[in-house]
């Protein structure tokens, strides 16, 4: 009489074995709950590839600031930079503003 094995025991078989069953709780441990887990390392490099953006933002800005003080540093530069944005202008010289129907709208809209 030999016995009828049991379906699941074909499954279940390497599951006695120590090295196996270890092993698992390793790879458990390791993706899971250790300081150190494959999900922690997930968040941190995208956290590194958001950080890599911006610093490459960054320094792009700070090289459109360098050209920027580089046209100031010239008399020419920092003349033309006081006539566009503060409108100045020398004594001998009238100053003459065209302002456009649309930028005017937009000017209204902003000061209600």
């Amino acid at each position: 009489m030999s016995e009828k094995p049991n379906r699941y025991e074909r499954f279940f078989k390497p599951f006695r074995n120590i090295f196996v069953l270890s092993l698992i709780i390793f790879a458990i441990w390791m993706l899971f709950f250790d300081s150190n887990s494959w999900f922690i390392h997930n968040e941190l490099n995208q956290e590194i590839k958001k950080l890599e953006e911006e610093k490459e933002y960054y320094q792009g800005e700070i090289e459109k600031d360098k050209k920027e003080i580089k046209e100031l540093s010239t008399e020419e530069g920092l003349e033309k930079y006081g006539r566009e944005h503060y409108k100045m202008k020398q004594e001998n010289e009238e100053i003459y503003l065209i302002e456009y129907e649309d930028s005017t709208a937009t000017k209204a809209a902003d000061n209600d």
